[in-house]
């Protein structure tokens, strides 16, 4: 994986990460019987970005696949529910409006850090493939 591309993928998760547990812990310890849904959902997205930022850091890369895939598909599908049910949600989640209350930072977040991480699988596959016929990898 890149080096420069991961540093900026731990950096932008672990602020992410912290500013949704600030935000969730608060809503779940003070007002969860106002919007349990959204502020449960919240605190979710809040450990998924936390658990994101240390399998980038440590270099688990396996997780770290799955951690962003789980992310997009949560910030898809509550974004949609969010326009289609609107009355099951009180108040807004991270993911909400695809994370237009955060920049959509949500959204184009895990993209990106699919597009390095999967991006870095393909050149080492290249790489190992280059390296057992003798080649020179490009």
């Amino acid at each position: 994986m890149n080096p420069v591309g991961r540093i900026v993928l731990i950096a932008a998760y672990a602020v992410l990460g912290l500013a949704a547990v600030g935000r969730s812990s608060y809503q779940i310890s003070t007002k969860l019987a106002e919007a349990p849904l959204p502020y449960l959902i919240s605190g979710v997205s809040a450990l998924l970005y936390v658990v994101i930022a240390i399998a980038l850091w440590r270099g688990w890369r396996r997780v770290a696949l799955w951690g962003t895939s789980l992310e997009l598909a949560g910030v898809l599908i509550v974004g949609t529910l969010g326009y289609i049910e609107s009355d099951w949600w009180a108040d807004e989640t991270v993911w909400t409006g695809y994370g237009s209350a955060y920049g959509w930072v949500p959204l184009l977040l895990p993209l990106a850090a699919l597009w390095v991480l999967l991006r870095g699988r393909s050149v080492r596959s290249a790489d190992a493939v280059a390296g057992s016929t003798g080649e020179v990898a490009q």
